[in-house]
Protein backbone atom coordinates (compact mmCIF):
# COMPACT_ATOMS: atom_id res chain seq x y z
CA UNK A 1 0.00 0.00 0.00
CA UNK A 2 2.64 2.19 -0.03
CA UNK A 3 3.34 1.99 -3.60
CA UNK A 4 3.41 5.99 -5.22
CA UNK A 5 -0.36 6.58 -7.02
CA UNK A 6 0.46 6.83 -10.02
CA UNK A 7 -2.65 5.65 -11.75
CA UNK A 8 -5.68 6.58 -9.96
CA UNK A 9 -9.51 5.68 -10.63
CA UNK A 10 -12.19 8.56 -9.93
CA UNK A 11 -15.84 6.65 -9.49
CA UNK A 12 -18.68 9.12 -10.22
CA UNK A 13 -18.24 11.95 -12.55
CA UNK A 14 -20.69 14.67 -11.11
CA UNK A 15 -19.11 18.26 -10.04
CA UNK A 16 -17.11 16.45 -7.32
CA UNK A 17 -15.81 14.14 -9.01
CA UNK A 18 -14.72 15.67 -12.18
CA UNK A 19 -13.61 18.68 -10.00
CA UNK A 20 -10.80 15.61 -8.29
CA UNK A 21 -10.27 14.19 -11.80
CA UNK A 22 -8.99 17.34 -12.71
CA UNK A 23 -6.78 17.90 -9.86
CA UNK A 24 -5.02 14.57 -10.29
CA UNK A 25 -4.53 15.18 -14.58
CA UNK A 26 -3.23 18.33 -13.46
CA UNK A 27 -0.54 16.96 -11.06
CA UNK A 28 0.65 14.59 -14.16
CA UNK A 29 -1.71 11.12 -12.59
CA UNK A 30 -2.73 9.06 -14.91
CA UNK A 31 -6.93 9.38 -14.59
CA UNK A 32 -9.69 7.08 -15.19
CA UNK A 33 -12.99 8.65 -15.05
CA UNK A 34 -16.06 6.11 -14.85
CA UNK A 35 -19.51 6.85 -14.93
CA UNK A 36 -22.40 5.03 -15.96
CA UNK A 37 -23.79 7.43 -17.72
CA UNK A 38 -21.96 8.80 -20.86
CA UNK A 39 -23.71 11.84 -20.97
CA UNK A 40 -21.81 12.83 -17.50
CA UNK A 41 -18.53 11.66 -18.87
CA UNK A 42 -18.63 13.53 -21.81
CA UNK A 43 -19.47 16.54 -19.54
CA UNK A 44 -16.75 15.59 -17.36
CA UNK A 45 -13.77 15.77 -20.34
CA UNK A 46 -15.95 19.21 -21.92
CA UNK A 47 -15.55 20.67 -17.82
CA UNK A 48 -11.85 19.26 -18.38
CA UNK A 49 -10.88 20.89 -22.03
CA UNK A 50 -13.13 24.00 -20.59
CA UNK A 51 -10.91 24.93 -17.69
CA UNK A 52 -7.60 24.20 -18.95
CA UNK A 53 -7.98 26.53 -22.26
CA UNK A 54 -9.11 29.20 -19.39
CA UNK A 55 -5.15 28.29 -18.36
CA UNK A 56 -3.84 28.61 -21.10
CA UNK A 57 -5.66 32.05 -21.93
CA UNK A 58 -4.75 33.09 -18.50
CA UNK A 59 -0.88 32.11 -19.14
CA UNK A 60 -0.93 29.43 -16.45
CA UNK A 61 -0.26 26.84 -18.74
CA UNK A 62 0.95 26.52 -22.31
CA UNK A 63 -0.77 24.48 -25.18
CA UNK A 64 1.33 21.60 -25.07
CA UNK A 65 0.92 21.27 -21.56
CA UNK A 66 -3.14 21.45 -21.93
CA UNK A 67 -2.96 18.63 -24.27
CA UNK A 68 -0.88 16.24 -21.87
CA UNK A 69 -3.76 16.69 -18.91
CA UNK A 70 -6.15 15.91 -21.40
CA UNK A 71 -4.45 12.77 -22.68
CA UNK A 72 -4.36 11.80 -19.21
CA UNK A 73 -8.11 12.00 -18.52
CA UNK A 74 -9.76 8.70 -20.30
CA UNK A 75 -13.46 7.81 -19.57
CA UNK A 76 -15.63 4.75 -19.06
CA UNK A 77 -18.90 3.19 -17.80
CA UNK A 78 -17.56 0.06 -16.93
CA UNK A 79 -15.60 -0.71 -13.48
CA UNK A 80 -13.46 -3.32 -15.28
CA UNK A 81 -11.26 -0.12 -16.42
CA UNK A 82 -10.44 0.14 -13.01
CA UNK A 83 -8.78 -2.70 -12.54
CA UNK A 84 -4.88 -1.15 -12.87
CA UNK A 85 -5.22 1.61 -10.79
CA UNK A 86 -3.39 1.87 -7.33
CA UNK A 87 -5.77 4.29 -6.05
CA UNK A 88 -9.80 4.48 -6.50
CA UNK A 89 -11.93 7.51 -5.34
CA UNK A 90 -15.55 7.06 -5.25
CA UNK A 91 -17.95 10.12 -5.33
CA UNK A 92 -20.98 8.06 -6.52
CA UNK A 93 -24.53 9.01 -4.89
CA UNK A 94 -24.24 9.90 -0.74
CA UNK A 95 -26.40 6.19 0.11
CA UNK A 96 -24.95 3.16 1.70
CA UNK A 97 -26.85 1.20 -0.92
CA UNK A 98 -24.90 2.49 -3.90
CA UNK A 99 -21.69 2.73 -2.54
CA UNK A 100 -21.54 -0.46 -0.82
CA UNK A 101 -22.69 -1.65 -4.30
CA UNK A 102 -19.30 -0.16 -5.43
CA UNK A 103 -17.37 -1.58 -3.03
CA UNK A 104 -18.70 -5.36 -3.43
CA UNK A 105 -17.58 -4.80 -7.54
CA UNK A 106 -14.25 -3.17 -7.18
CA UNK A 107 -12.90 -6.04 -4.71
CA UNK A 108 -13.77 -8.47 -7.56
CA UNK A 109 -11.42 -5.85 -9.98
CA UNK A 110 -8.99 -4.27 -8.16
CA UNK A 111 -5.40 -5.92 -6.51
CA UNK A 112 -5.36 -6.60 -2.90
CA UNK A 113 -2.79 -3.65 -2.82
CA UNK A 114 -5.08 -1.06 -4.24
CA UNK A 115 -6.32 1.51 -1.94
CA UNK A 116 -10.58 2.12 -1.69
CA UNK A 117 -11.34 5.46 -0.89
CA UNK A 118 -14.37 7.08 -0.29
CA UNK A 119 -15.60 10.23 -0.96
CA UNK A 120 -18.53 10.45 1.64
CA UNK A 121 -18.93 13.56 3.48
CA UNK A 122 -21.49 11.97 6.00
CA UNK A 123 -21.78 8.07 5.93
CA UNK A 124 -19.49 6.27 8.08
CA UNK A 125 -16.32 5.01 6.68
CA UNK A 126 -16.19 1.99 8.70
CA UNK A 127 -19.43 0.70 7.97
CA UNK A 128 -18.49 0.95 4.09
CA UNK A 129 -15.16 -0.77 4.94
CA UNK A 130 -16.62 -3.55 6.93
CA UNK A 131 -18.66 -4.56 3.68
CA UNK A 132 -15.16 -4.83 1.94
CA UNK A 133 -13.19 -8.15 1.87
CA UNK A 134 -9.71 -5.94 2.74
CA UNK A 135 -11.41 -3.14 5.14
CA UNK A 136 -7.66 -2.54 5.85
CA UNK A 137 -7.34 -0.80 2.65
CA UNK A 138 -10.52 1.47 2.50
CA UNK A 139 -10.65 5.46 3.88
CA UNK A 140 -12.13 7.96 3.44
CA UNK A 141 -10.98 11.06 0.89
CA UNK A 142 -12.82 14.14 1.56
CA UNK A 143 -11.75 17.17 -0.87
CA UNK A 144 -14.24 20.40 -1.02
CA UNK A 145 -16.01 21.82 -3.85
CA UNK A 146 -14.60 23.11 -5.93
CA UNK A 147 -12.08 21.13 -5.62
CA UNK A 148 -9.68 22.48 -8.01
CA UNK A 149 -9.79 25.76 -5.62
CA UNK A 150 -10.07 24.86 -2.28
CA UNK A 151 -6.75 23.47 -0.57
CA UNK A 152 -8.71 21.15 2.39
CA UNK A 153 -8.46 17.08 1.88
CA UNK A 154 -9.70 15.36 4.78
CA UNK A 155 -8.51 12.17 5.52
CA UNK A 156 -11.03 9.42 7.29
CA UNK A 157 -9.18 6.51 9.14
CA UNK A 158 -11.58 3.64 10.71
CA UNK A 159 -10.64 1.62 13.18
CA UNK A 160 -9.88 -0.72 10.54
CA UNK A 161 -7.97 1.08 8.21
CA UNK A 162 -3.71 0.10 7.78
CA UNK A 163 -1.59 2.99 8.53
CA UNK A 164 0.17 2.64 5.53
CA UNK A 165 -2.94 3.48 3.47
CA UNK A 166 -3.19 6.45 5.40
CA UNK A 167 0.45 7.10 4.93
CA UNK A 168 0.31 7.06 0.76
CA UNK A 169 -3.03 9.00 0.60
CA UNK A 170 -1.27 11.70 3.43
CA UNK A 171 1.64 11.78 0.58
CA UNK A 172 -0.88 12.26 -2.19
CA UNK A 173 -2.57 14.92 -0.77
CA UNK A 174 0.66 17.10 -0.39
CA UNK A 175 1.92 16.40 -3.84
CA UNK A 176 -1.38 17.82 -5.31
CA UNK A 177 -0.55 20.75 -3.54
CA UNK A 178 -3.60 20.22 -0.73
CA UNK A 179 -3.32 20.49 2.68
CA UNK A 180 -4.78 16.84 4.49
CA UNK A 181 -6.22 16.65 7.42
CA UNK A 182 -6.44 13.71 9.80
CA UNK A 183 -9.64 12.65 10.86
CA UNK A 184 -11.30 10.34 12.68
CA UNK A 185 -14.83 8.23 11.28
CA UNK A 186 -17.36 10.39 12.65
CA UNK A 187 -20.87 12.06 10.47
CA UNK A 188 -19.78 15.16 8.79
CA UNK A 189 -15.75 14.98 9.87
CA UNK A 190 -14.38 18.03 10.95
CA UNK A 191 -15.25 20.55 8.32
CA UNK A 192 -18.56 20.13 7.70
CA UNK A 193 -19.61 18.97 11.19
CA UNK A 194 -18.88 22.28 12.30
CA UNK A 195 -20.30 23.93 8.89
CA UNK A 196 -23.68 21.72 8.46
CA UNK A 197 -24.92 22.71 12.04
CA UNK A 198 -24.22 26.65 11.10
CA UNK A 199 -26.02 26.03 7.89
CA UNK A 200 -29.33 24.46 9.46
CA UNK A 201 -29.93 27.61 11.99
CA UNK A 202 -29.61 29.58 9.19
CA UNK A 203 -32.02 27.79 7.35
CA UNK A 204 -34.30 27.46 10.42
CA UNK A 205 -34.35 31.31 10.81
CA UNK A 206 -35.40 31.97 7.50
CA UNK A 207 -38.00 29.73 8.17
CA UNK A 208 -39.10 31.05 10.89
CA UNK A 209 -38.94 34.72 8.90
CA UNK A 210 -37.17 35.81 11.44
CA UNK A 211 -35.10 38.01 8.92
CA UNK A 212 -35.33 37.61 5.08
CA UNK A 213 -32.72 35.43 3.13
CA UNK A 214 -30.39 38.31 1.74
CA UNK A 215 -30.15 39.73 5.13
CA UNK A 216 -29.02 36.46 6.82
CA UNK A 217 -26.64 36.22 3.71
CA UNK A 218 -25.48 39.72 3.89
CA UNK A 219 -24.94 39.37 7.59
CA UNK A 220 -22.46 36.64 7.97
CA UNK A 221 -20.63 38.10 4.61
CA UNK A 222 -19.85 41.15 6.39
CA UNK A 223 -20.29 40.21 9.64
CA UNK A 224 -17.91 37.55 9.63
CA UNK A 225 -15.90 37.94 6.33
CA UNK A 226 -17.63 34.58 5.15
CA UNK A 227 -17.63 34.27 0.91
CA UNK A 228 -20.57 33.21 1.09
CA UNK A 229 -23.96 33.66 3.06
CA UNK A 230 -25.47 30.50 4.41
CA UNK A 231 -28.30 30.07 2.37
CA UNK A 232 -26.62 30.91 -0.64
CA UNK A 233 -23.92 28.02 0.43
CA UNK A 234 -26.95 25.29 0.73
CA UNK A 235 -27.89 26.23 -2.56
CA UNK A 236 -24.46 25.78 -4.04
CA UNK A 237 -24.05 22.38 -1.84
CA UNK A 238 -27.37 21.17 -2.79
CA UNK A 239 -30.32 21.06 -0.17
CA UNK A 240 -30.81 17.66 -0.50
CA UNK A 241 -27.53 16.55 0.46
CA UNK A 242 -27.46 19.12 3.11
CA UNK A 243 -30.27 16.92 4.51
CA UNK A 244 -28.64 13.84 4.19
CA UNK A 245 -25.61 14.93 5.83
CA UNK A 246 -27.73 16.71 8.73
CA UNK A 247 -29.73 13.21 9.03
CA UNK A 248 -26.06 11.25 9.33
CA UNK A 249 -25.30 13.74 12.11
CA UNK A 250 -28.53 13.81 14.15
CA UNK A 251 -28.40 9.81 14.31
CA UNK A 252 -24.95 9.83 15.58
CA UNK A 253 -25.35 12.93 17.80
CA UNK A 254 -29.21 13.42 18.58
CA UNK A 255 -28.29 17.24 19.04
CA UNK A 256 -30.93 19.20 17.99
CA UNK A 257 -28.74 21.82 16.64
CA UNK A 258 -28.18 19.08 13.72
CA UNK A 259 -31.70 17.97 13.27
CA UNK A 260 -32.49 19.02 9.65
CA UNK A 261 -34.87 22.22 9.38
CA UNK A 262 -38.35 21.24 8.07
CA UNK A 263 -37.66 23.96 5.27
CA UNK A 264 -34.51 21.34 4.03
CA UNK A 265 -37.31 18.78 3.71
CA UNK A 266 -39.69 20.51 2.29
CA UNK A 267 -37.53 21.61 -0.36
CA UNK A 268 -36.01 18.84 -1.35
CA UNK A 269 -39.00 16.74 -1.64
CA UNK A 270 -40.40 19.82 -4.32
CA UNK A 271 -37.25 19.09 -6.21
CA UNK A 272 -35.79 22.45 -5.04
CA UNK A 273 -32.49 21.47 -4.20
CA UNK A 274 -30.21 24.53 -5.29
CA UNK A 275 -28.17 25.47 -8.19
CA UNK A 276 -28.32 22.07 -9.88
CA UNK A 277 -32.03 22.54 -10.14
CA UNK A 278 -32.26 26.42 -10.79
CA UNK A 279 -34.42 26.83 -7.37
CA UNK A 280 -34.08 26.46 -3.89
CA UNK A 281 -33.66 29.29 -1.14
CA UNK A 282 -32.88 31.21 -4.30
CA UNK A 283 -34.00 31.25 -8.02
CA UNK A 284 -30.88 30.79 -10.52
CA UNK A 285 -31.21 31.51 -14.33
CA UNK A 286 -31.02 27.88 -15.05
CA UNK A 287 -30.35 24.88 -13.97
CA UNK A 288 -26.65 24.63 -12.63
CA UNK A 289 -26.69 28.32 -13.10
CA UNK A 290 -24.79 30.80 -10.66
CA UNK A 291 -26.74 34.13 -11.28
CA UNK A 292 -29.60 34.59 -9.11
CA UNK A 293 -32.70 35.82 -11.14
CA UNK A 294 -35.71 38.07 -9.14
CA UNK A 295 -38.82 35.52 -8.56
CA UNK A 296 -41.65 35.78 -6.06
CA UNK A 297 -39.69 36.02 -2.78
CA UNK A 298 -37.53 38.61 -3.69
CA UNK A 299 -37.95 42.03 -1.63
CA UNK A 300 -39.30 44.99 -3.97
CA UNK A 301 -37.83 48.38 -2.79
CA UNK A 302 -40.15 49.82 -0.33
CA UNK A 303 -37.85 53.58 0.44
CA UNK A 304 -40.25 55.57 1.18
CA UNK A 305 -43.00 53.55 2.03
CA UNK A 306 -41.99 55.38 5.49
CA UNK A 307 -40.44 58.19 5.71
CA UNK A 308 -37.74 58.31 9.06
CA UNK A 309 -37.06 61.25 10.69
CA UNK A 310 -34.43 63.84 10.10
CA UNK A 311 -30.88 63.12 11.89
CA UNK A 312 -28.13 66.19 11.28
CA UNK A 313 -26.60 65.61 15.00
CA UNK A 314 -26.11 62.68 16.79
CA UNK A 315 -24.64 61.49 20.29
CA UNK A 316 -22.56 58.70 21.40
CA UNK A 317 -22.11 57.86 24.28
CA UNK A 318 -19.29 55.69 25.87
CA UNK A 319 -15.51 56.25 25.91
CA UNK A 320 -14.35 52.65 24.76
CA UNK A 321 -12.99 51.58 21.03
CA UNK A 322 -16.18 50.63 19.56
CA UNK A 323 -17.91 54.32 21.04
CA UNK A 324 -14.99 55.95 18.95
CA UNK A 325 -15.29 53.94 16.24
CA UNK A 326 -18.60 54.77 15.38
CA UNK A 327 -18.21 58.87 16.65
CA UNK A 328 -15.33 58.49 14.13
CA UNK A 329 -17.79 56.65 11.51
CA UNK A 330 -20.57 59.51 11.68
CA UNK A 331 -18.53 62.09 11.81
CA UNK A 332 -16.78 60.91 8.45
CA UNK A 333 -20.58 61.21 6.98
CA UNK A 334 -20.42 64.73 7.94
CA UNK A 335 -22.74 64.31 10.77
CA UNK A 336 -22.30 66.88 14.05
CA UNK A 337 -21.48 64.42 16.60
CA UNK A 338 -21.31 64.91 20.51
CA UNK A 339 -18.91 62.23 22.44
CA UNK A 340 -19.98 61.73 25.88
CA UNK A 341 -17.98 60.31 28.46
CA UNK A 342 -17.98 59.92 32.35
CA UNK A 343 -15.85 62.56 32.34
CA UNK A 344 -14.08 65.43 30.27
CA UNK A 345 -10.79 63.53 30.53
CA UNK A 346 -12.42 60.06 29.13
CA UNK A 347 -14.32 62.09 26.83
CA UNK A 348 -11.21 63.30 25.22
CA UNK A 349 -8.99 60.60 25.12
CA UNK A 350 -11.35 58.86 23.27
CA UNK A 351 -11.25 61.75 20.43
CA UNK A 352 -7.52 61.54 20.50
CA UNK A 353 -8.03 57.76 20.12
CA UNK A 354 -10.09 59.15 16.88
CA UNK A 355 -7.21 61.41 15.97
CA UNK A 356 -4.79 58.96 15.53
CA UNK A 357 -7.40 56.70 13.52
CA UNK A 358 -7.87 59.51 11.14
CA UNK A 359 -3.90 59.76 11.33
CA UNK A 360 -3.37 56.15 10.02
CA UNK A 361 -5.75 56.51 7.49
CA UNK A 362 -4.22 59.93 5.99
CA UNK A 363 -0.44 58.03 6.23
CA UNK A 364 -2.26 55.16 4.28
CA UNK A 365 -3.53 57.37 1.76
CA UNK A 366 -6.98 56.60 2.38
CA UNK A 367 -7.64 60.08 3.51
CA UNK A 368 -6.50 63.62 3.37
CA UNK A 369 -5.31 66.36 5.85
CA UNK A 370 -8.22 68.66 5.16
CA UNK A 371 -10.87 65.75 5.54
CA UNK A 372 -9.07 64.41 9.07
CA UNK A 373 -9.01 67.93 10.26
CA UNK A 374 -12.90 68.49 8.72
CA UNK A 375 -13.96 64.93 10.48
CA UNK A 376 -12.20 65.75 13.55
CA UNK A 377 -13.83 69.38 13.87
CA UNK A 378 -17.24 67.52 14.12
CA UNK A 379 -16.37 65.66 17.19
CA UNK A 380 -17.47 67.87 20.33
CA UNK A 381 -16.42 65.40 23.37
CA UNK A 382 -18.38 66.15 26.93
CA UNK A 383 -18.01 64.65 30.01
CA UNK A 384 -21.80 64.39 30.56
CA UNK A 385 -24.83 63.46 28.72
CA UNK A 386 -26.48 66.70 29.83
CA UNK A 387 -24.68 67.68 26.23
CA UNK A 388 -26.87 65.32 24.63
CA UNK A 389 -29.68 67.52 24.81
CA UNK A 390 -29.95 68.57 21.22
CA UNK A 391 -28.94 65.21 19.11
CA UNK A 392 -31.35 64.26 16.77
CA UNK A 393 -30.10 60.15 17.12
CA UNK A 394 -28.53 58.98 20.45
CA UNK A 395 -26.57 55.74 20.01
CA UNK A 396 -25.33 54.01 23.61
CA UNK A 397 -22.00 51.94 23.10
CA UNK A 398 -21.00 51.68 26.80
CA UNK A 399 -20.46 48.17 28.78
CA UNK A 400 -22.19 44.62 28.05
CA UNK A 401 -24.23 44.72 31.33
CA UNK A 402 -28.12 45.35 30.84
CA UNK A 403 -28.04 47.20 34.64
CA UNK A 404 -25.84 49.82 33.17
CA UNK A 405 -27.54 50.14 29.84
CA UNK A 406 -30.79 50.57 31.56
CA UNK A 407 -29.27 53.44 34.02
CA UNK A 408 -28.26 55.18 30.72
CA UNK A 409 -31.13 54.91 28.90
CA UNK A 410 -33.25 56.36 32.06
CA UNK A 411 -30.83 59.41 31.97
CA UNK A 412 -31.40 60.03 27.67
CA UNK A 413 -35.26 59.64 28.73
CA UNK A 414 -34.63 62.94 30.58
CA UNK A 415 -32.05 64.76 28.70
CA UNK A 416 -32.67 64.19 25.09
CA UNK A 417 -35.49 66.30 23.52
CA UNK A 418 -38.73 65.01 22.12
CA UNK A 419 -38.16 62.47 18.66
CA UNK A 420 -34.81 61.86 19.64
CA UNK A 421 -33.81 58.44 18.30
CA UNK A 422 -32.52 56.21 20.88
CA UNK A 423 -30.14 53.48 19.78
CA UNK A 424 -28.54 50.60 21.69
CA UNK A 425 -25.60 49.07 19.98
CA UNK A 426 -26.31 45.89 22.54
CA UNK A 427 -24.66 42.60 20.85
CA UNK A 428 -26.77 40.01 23.21
CA UNK A 429 -29.16 41.78 25.39
CA UNK A 430 -32.85 42.09 24.79
CA UNK A 431 -33.67 45.67 23.52
CA UNK A 432 -36.90 45.82 24.60
CA UNK A 433 -35.74 45.75 28.31
CA UNK A 434 -34.03 48.34 28.10
CA UNK A 435 -36.32 50.62 26.03
CA UNK A 436 -39.34 49.56 28.77
CA UNK A 437 -37.05 52.15 31.00
CA UNK A 438 -38.24 54.94 29.31
CA UNK A 439 -41.06 56.87 28.64
CA UNK A 440 -40.56 56.53 25.07
CA UNK A 441 -40.19 52.83 24.22
CA UNK A 442 -41.40 53.50 20.39
CA UNK A 443 -38.00 55.79 20.13
CA UNK A 444 -35.63 52.88 20.83
CA UNK A 445 -34.21 50.87 18.70
CA UNK A 446 -31.18 48.15 18.50
CA UNK A 447 -27.97 49.86 16.00
CA UNK A 448 -25.46 46.52 16.32
CA UNK A 449 -21.97 47.99 14.58
CA UNK A 450 -19.09 46.00 14.64
CA UNK A 451 -15.36 46.09 15.48
CA UNK A 452 -13.70 47.79 14.45
CA UNK A 453 -16.64 50.02 13.57
CA UNK A 454 -15.02 52.10 10.62
CA UNK A 455 -13.93 49.11 8.60
CA UNK A 456 -16.96 46.76 9.50
CA UNK A 457 -19.67 47.18 6.91
CA UNK A 458 -22.56 45.42 8.52
CA UNK A 459 -25.11 47.17 11.03
CA UNK A 460 -27.77 44.74 12.64
CA UNK A 461 -31.14 46.43 12.79
CA UNK A 462 -32.97 45.62 15.50
CA UNK A 463 -36.77 46.84 16.04
CA UNK A 464 -38.65 45.63 19.23
CA UNK A 465 -43.08 45.50 19.46
CA UNK A 466 -42.50 48.29 20.52
CA UNK A 467 -40.53 50.29 17.91
CA UNK A 468 -42.19 52.82 15.72
CA UNK A 469 -42.09 52.61 11.76
CA UNK A 470 -40.75 55.74 11.48
CA UNK A 471 -37.33 55.33 14.16
CA UNK A 472 -36.69 51.84 11.96
CA UNK A 473 -36.94 53.86 8.91
CA UNK A 474 -34.50 56.62 10.73
CA UNK A 475 -31.59 53.91 11.43
CA UNK A 476 -32.06 52.76 8.16
CA UNK A 477 -31.76 55.96 6.36
CA UNK A 478 -28.73 56.72 8.78
CA UNK A 479 -26.83 53.28 7.91
CA UNK A 480 -26.57 54.05 3.92
CA UNK A 481 -25.52 57.61 4.55
CA UNK A 482 -22.46 56.70 6.72
CA UNK A 483 -21.92 53.62 4.42
CA UNK A 484 -22.75 50.35 6.18
CA UNK A 485 -24.73 48.12 5.09
CA UNK A 486 -28.44 47.52 7.32
CA UNK A 487 -30.00 44.33 7.74
CA UNK A 488 -33.43 43.67 9.70
CA UNK A 489 -33.60 41.37 12.27
CA UNK A 490 -36.04 40.87 15.61
CA UNK A 491 -34.97 41.23 19.04
CA UNK A 492 -34.18 38.30 20.20
CA UNK A 493 -30.61 37.15 21.72
CA UNK A 494 -27.95 37.27 19.32
CA UNK A 495 -29.69 38.35 16.87
CA UNK A 496 -28.25 37.17 13.08
CA UNK A 497 -24.32 37.11 13.44
CA UNK A 498 -23.78 35.58 17.23
CA UNK A 499 -26.77 33.60 17.03
CA UNK A 500 -25.48 31.66 13.85
CA UNK A 501 -21.88 32.19 15.08
CA UNK A 502 -21.63 31.33 18.33
CA UNK A 503 -22.94 27.77 18.51
CA UNK A 504 -20.56 27.08 16.20
CA UNK A 505 -18.02 28.11 17.93
CA UNK A 506 -18.86 25.81 21.01
CA UNK A 507 -19.39 23.12 18.91
CA UNK A 508 -15.65 23.63 17.77
CA UNK A 509 -14.72 23.70 21.27
CA UNK A 510 -16.45 20.30 22.48
CA UNK A 511 -14.38 18.47 19.11
CA UNK A 512 -11.83 19.54 21.24
CA UNK A 513 -13.00 18.60 24.40
CA UNK A 514 -13.69 15.16 22.94
CA UNK A 515 -10.19 14.52 21.54
CA UNK A 516 -11.76 14.26 18.05
CA UNK A 517 -9.06 16.55 16.07
CA UNK A 518 -6.80 19.46 17.31
CA UNK A 519 -6.78 23.32 17.53
CA UNK A 520 -4.72 23.33 14.44
CA UNK A 521 -6.37 20.49 12.40
CA UNK A 522 -9.79 22.56 13.10
CA UNK A 523 -8.74 25.92 12.10
CA UNK A 524 -7.02 24.97 9.31
CA UNK A 525 -10.18 22.94 8.30
CA UNK A 526 -12.64 26.13 8.62
CA UNK A 527 -9.91 28.46 6.64
CA UNK A 528 -9.29 25.93 3.80
CA UNK A 529 -12.27 23.78 3.96
CA UNK A 530 -14.98 26.57 4.73
CA UNK A 531 -13.64 29.56 3.47
CA UNK A 532 -13.39 31.68 6.69
CA UNK A 533 -10.77 34.09 7.65
CA UNK A 534 -10.26 32.79 10.62
CA UNK A 535 -10.47 29.35 12.81
CA UNK A 536 -12.95 28.88 15.39
CA UNK A 537 -10.14 29.28 18.06
CA UNK A 538 -8.08 32.12 16.76
CA UNK A 539 -11.47 33.47 16.44
CA UNK A 540 -12.55 32.94 19.73
CA UNK A 541 -9.11 34.11 21.54
CA UNK A 542 -9.39 37.85 19.56
CA UNK A 543 -12.76 37.87 20.90
CA UNK A 544 -12.15 37.19 23.99
CA UNK A 545 -13.08 33.95 25.70
CA UNK A 546 -15.14 36.21 28.51
CA UNK A 547 -16.92 37.59 26.30
CA UNK A 548 -17.83 34.26 24.25
CA UNK A 549 -18.98 32.71 27.68
CA UNK A 550 -21.33 35.68 28.16
CA UNK A 551 -22.49 35.37 24.81
CA UNK A 552 -22.81 31.68 24.72
CA UNK A 553 -24.82 31.96 28.23
CA UNK A 554 -27.48 34.18 26.94
CA UNK A 555 -28.12 32.01 23.73
CA UNK A 556 -28.42 28.86 26.16
CA UNK A 557 -30.48 31.13 28.40
CA UNK A 558 -33.19 32.41 25.86
CA UNK A 559 -33.28 28.94 23.41
CA UNK A 560 -33.13 26.62 26.43
CA UNK A 561 -31.67 24.43 23.95
CA UNK A 562 -29.18 21.52 25.71
CA UNK A 563 -27.54 21.72 22.78
CA UNK A 564 -26.27 25.53 23.06
CA UNK A 565 -25.15 24.84 26.81
CA UNK A 566 -21.22 26.16 27.01
CA UNK A 567 -18.68 23.84 26.55
CA UNK A 568 -17.47 23.28 30.28
CA UNK A 569 -13.59 23.94 28.68
CA UNK A 570 -14.80 26.97 27.63
CA UNK A 571 -16.27 27.81 31.18
CA UNK A 572 -12.41 26.36 32.31
CA UNK A 573 -10.07 28.33 30.90
CA UNK A 574 -12.03 31.74 31.62
CA UNK A 575 -12.56 30.76 35.48
CA UNK A 576 -8.51 30.27 35.36
CA UNK A 577 -7.95 33.44 33.65
CA UNK A 578 -7.39 32.47 30.04
CA UNK A 579 -9.39 34.89 28.25
CA UNK A 580 -7.74 35.00 24.90
CA UNK A 581 -5.44 37.11 23.44
CA UNK A 582 -5.40 40.51 25.72
CA UNK A 583 -4.25 38.20 28.52
CA UNK A 584 -1.82 36.58 26.74
CA UNK A 585 -3.12 33.27 27.38
CA UNK A 586 -6.71 31.28 25.78
CA UNK A 587 -6.81 28.53 23.79
CA UNK A 588 -3.24 29.10 22.45
CA UNK A 589 -0.54 31.19 24.51
CA UNK A 590 0.59 34.57 22.79
CA UNK A 591 3.70 36.58 23.44
CA UNK A 592 3.08 39.60 25.79
CA UNK A 593 4.00 42.88 24.32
Amino acid sequence: MDTPLTTIAVVGLGTMGTGIAEVLARAGREVIGIDISEAAARQAVASLEASTARSVRRERITEQERRAILTRFRTFSDLQAAADAELVIEVVPETYEIKQQVFRELDAVVSPAAILATGTNALSVTRLAAESQHPERVLGLHFFNPAPVMKLVEVVSSVLTAPPAVESVTRLARELGKEPVAVGDRPGFVADGLLFGYLNQAAAMYEANYASREDIDAAMKLGCGLPMGPLALLDLIGIDTARTVLEAMYSASHDRLHAPAPVLGQLSEAGLTGRKAGRGFYTYDSPGGQDVVPDALTPTDSAGAVAGREVSSVGVAGSGTMASGIAEVFAKAGYAVVLAARSQEKADTAKARIAKSLGRSVSKGRLTEEARDETLARITPAGSLDSFAGVDLAVEAVAEDLEVKRQLFQTLDKVCKPGAVLATTTSSLPVVAIARVTSRPEDVVGMHFFNPAPAMKLVEVVRTVLTADDVHATVREVCVKVRKHPVDCGDRAGFIVNALLFPYLNNAIKMVEEHYATLDDIDAAMKLGGGYPMGPFELLDVVGLDVSLAIEKVLHGEFRDPGLAPAPLLEHLVAAGCLGRKTGRGFREYARR
